[in-house]
């Protein structure tokens, strides 16, 4: 009787030790809940793959956009998501233009594809680290709208990764990320910001003649304005050029007096340790843009195609949303505030 008192007596403090990591493991998990998203795969020919979104712009609600690509990119086509924001690390809120603090990069050491849309930020060397060993391991990026200026780093900020500064001078690193990973870097508006929208001019030749990352897009209007693309290298492949529309409605003509402009494009880059990656820019990609179902299909497309799986990309990519989609419309300060990682789940 002894011997069974005491079996039981050790199966309950098993159980409750049990418990006690249990409790441990979802106080973990609830912590880091509020820094990042994670969304599981479900079905789909990016079962086992890896992708990153990393939201940190003031102006495009990129905070609102990711979270939306995330779950279609889980939900519909199998790949473990996970969408990283800026993070102000008192109030533990989405801040978009706090410019130094992106809690979950260090994801990017097992992440099989980068999409990110970023703006001006200035982030610590420990942060900066992941992105720069993503870089040198010559991994696949999606590089959207402000990404071709990404980061910005005061004058007085002497990290070594001052070299991915929109502007830097360092030799091999002129222009920064955007120029040298991206092939483009901040220039100018072409069109009127606000005023004047976009009109992607996608060519109407035969489905076998194009890139896979067009099959199946054929139409695409944006509110966000054209960008003056200038500096792009000659490796780098343009899929589409942009149309300045005269207004802020995909029924408005396109103004003339404007010429094209590249908006979406292909290169691959090599970095300083010799490994080469694939790379899809667009200077596209607004939260409302982005409810365009046909540039959500170019995205999905381009991540096929940056992983190898152009085989998988097909003329009806789906691209519904998961859940509700309401975008805020573009501009500094009009954020939502008080918005916690777990809003968007």
């Amino acid at each position: 009787m002894k011997n069974l008192q005491r079996g039981v007596m050790a199966s309950r403090r098993w159980i409750t030790l049990a418990c006690v990591m249990l409790l441990m493991a979802s106080v973990s998990y609830a912590q880091h809940g509020e820094m990042w998203l994670e969304y599981a795969g479900v079905q789909g020919p990016g079962k086992g793959k890896t992708v990153v979104l990393i939201s940190g712009d003031d102006e495009y609600r990129s905070e609102e956009g990711m979270p939306m690509l995330a779950k279609i990119l889980s939900t519909h086509h199998g790949f473990d998501t996970k969408v990283l924001f800026a993070i102000d690390p008192e109030k533990k809120e989405i801040i978009p233009n706090y410019k130094s603090n992106i809690p979950g990069l260090h994801f990017l050491a097992d992440a099989d594809l980068v999409i990110m849309l970023v703006r001006f930020r200035e982030l610590p060397d420990d942060q900066m680290k992941f992105i720069d060993d993503y870089v040198q391991a010559g991994k696949p990026i999606i590089g959207l709208r402000t990404s071709t200026h990404a980061f910005n780093y005061s004058k007085d900020n002497q990290s070594k990764y001052r070299k991915y500064h929109w502007m830097a001078n360092e030799p091999g690193w002129q222009k920064g990320f955007g120029k040298q990973i991206l092939g483009e870097t901040w220039v100018a508006h072409h069109g009127h910001h606000a005023v004047e929208g976009t009109r992607a001019m996608i060519d109407g030749v035969s489905h076998s003649s194009k890139h896979p990352i067009l099959r199946g897009v054929k139409d695409i209007w944006v509110a966000s304005d054209v960008y003056t693309v200038n500096g792009l290298g000659d490796d780098a492949e343009v899929l589409i050029h942009g149309a300045v529309t005269k207004g802020m409605t995909a029924d408005t003509p396109i103004n003339w007096e404007k010429a094209l402009m590249p908006v979406a494009w292909i290169q691959s880059y090599t970095s300083e340790a010799g490994n080469t990656g694939k790379v899809f820019t667009s200077t596209m990609g607004a939260s409302v843009d982005l409810e365009s179902a046909d540039l959500r299909k170019l995205i999905v497309n381009a991540a096929y195609w940056c992983l190898n799986m152009s085989h998988h990309i097909t003329e009806d990519t789906k691209v519904d949303y998961v859940g509700a989609y309401n975008p805020t419309m573009f501009g500094f300060d009009n954020w939502r505030r008080g918005m916690k990682v777990a809003d968007f789940k």
